[in-house]
């Protein structure tokens, strides 16, 4: 039995037991859909936890209120240098800066050419299956899960697939929010590595151009308008961060659900081609990758009757919006035919609505199938380990046998 004082939707160590508080969210959303979190020592004063669908999307999409750059969209707040730093991430800006910053780097995520990579990764796909599919026995993970994304990644920017992998490395690291796991020096490294290969590459394109998206990036450029070295850093660090981390949780979280539920399992090799979209946007809704971000209130505002004064910060639970049961009906089973499935997993509107979210379709819709067509006897070979996050609801390894 949840109660209020046992609420606690921020422990690393909950998520990596068992994943998603979702017993606390159901408590929530039927006696405090706007309620009063407290924070660990020295982490922060608290802040407003909002667990309903309807809230997560009106903050969303009321940037002039609900600030993500006043102190940024991640918990905890950090320190002013670290602030100055994290204001130069797409993630933590506002309109006009967020518009203008969206200009210059979005040609490459339009919905028009996400379909245009899908040969390029179906042959990714083919080529990660091939490695293990003759051995009987890996780690879905870092062996399947893992290398698609950073390989994508490393084949749209124009680098090696040995770095992109290693970047892979580098992103568990700065999700890690369990200092015994992951202490700050080694994240702050982690942060530095990446910024500092960024510019290499930077510097790379500008001398050498090819067709790729490092050279779109560095020389984009509306009414005269670049981005600075430090923009295209911080972008490239988001782009590394958020393109693999959606893909990579939800193909390991997805193929769990799966196993989980053979049922469903059944019904999804029945019709492949079929049910693997609807089946994709179930598994996104289920498992909900990315847990949550935080905003800052910019004038007095009430939620539900909740009086939030200027200053407070509100956080929006994207996994209890995706089992909001006002919304989705059956909101706790998961059903790979569910249609319509209007999830917030990719963000609830506004100008946070993830960029690379039709890429991410596509590269989940290649792998499940390569998987599921050619690997169809895949099943556990241990016990999972789950990421040491409360941001990031992923899965560390988690050994197959087929």
């Amino acid at each position: 039995m949840t109660s209020a004082e046992q609420i606690d939707l921020i422990s690393p160590e909950v998520f990596a037991e068992r994943g998603h508080p979702w017993e606390q969210y159901a408590w929530l959303r039927a006696n405090a859909p706007v309620f009063w979190h407290h924070e660990p020592p020295d982490s922060g004063p608290g802040f407003w936890a909002l667990t309903k669908y309807d809230d997560v999307k009106l903050v969303s999409r009321s940037p002039k209120i609900f600030s993500s750059y006043e102190k940024t969209s991640m918990l905890p707040d950090p320190d002013e240098a670290n602030l100055f730093a994290g204001r130069q991430m797409m993630l933590n800006m506002d309109p006009p800066q967020h518009d203008r910053f969206k200009l210059l780097v979005s040609r490459g995520f339009t919905p028009k050419n996400a379909p245009l990579l899908r040969p390029r990764i179906e042959e990714l796909a083919r080529e990660i299956v091939d490695a293990v599919v003759e051995r009987g026995e890996c780690d879905f993970v870092s062996e399947i899960a893992g290398r698609l994304p950073s390989g994508l990644i490393a084949e749209l920017m124009g680098m090696p697939r040995a770095d992109g992998e290693r970047l892979y490395d580098l992103t568990e690291i700065m999700h890690t929010n369990d200092d015994t796991v992951a202490p700050p020096e080694m994240k702050m490294a982690a942060i530095g590595e990446m910024l500092g290969y960024a510019q290499s590459i930077a510097d790379f394109k500008r001398s050498n151009p090819s067709d790729d998206l490092a050279t779109l990036l560095v020389e984009a450029e509306i009414d005269g308008d670049r981005l600075t070295d430090s923009e295209f850093q911080w972008f490239f660090l988001l782009l590394v961060n958020a393109g693999g981390d959606t893909t990579r949780n939800l193909l390991a979280a997805g193929m769990q659900l799966l196993f989980d539920h053979p049922d469903q399992r059944q019904k999804l090799m029945a019709d492949v081609d079929g049910l693997l979209p609807t089946a994709i946007e179930e598994m996104l809704r289920f498992t909900t990758p990315v847990a949550h971000f935080k905003r800052t209130v910019m004038e007095d505002v009430e939620i539900r009757g909740q009086k939030i004064p200027k200053g407070d910060r509100v956080v929006m639970f994207y996994g209890s919006a995706n089992r909001d049961e006002d919304v989705f009906d059956r909101a706790d089973e998961f059903d790979v035919a569910r249609d319509p499935n209007p999830h917030v997993a990719f963000g609830a509107g506004g100008p946070h609505l993830c960029l690379g979210m039709h890429v991410a379709r596509v590269e989940l819709l290649v792998m499940f199938r390569e998987i599921l067509t050619r690997m169809p006897h895949l099943e556990p070979n241990g016990v999972a380990e789950r990421m040491h996050s409360s941001f990031i609801a992923g899965i560390h390894s988690m050994p197959v046998r087929f």
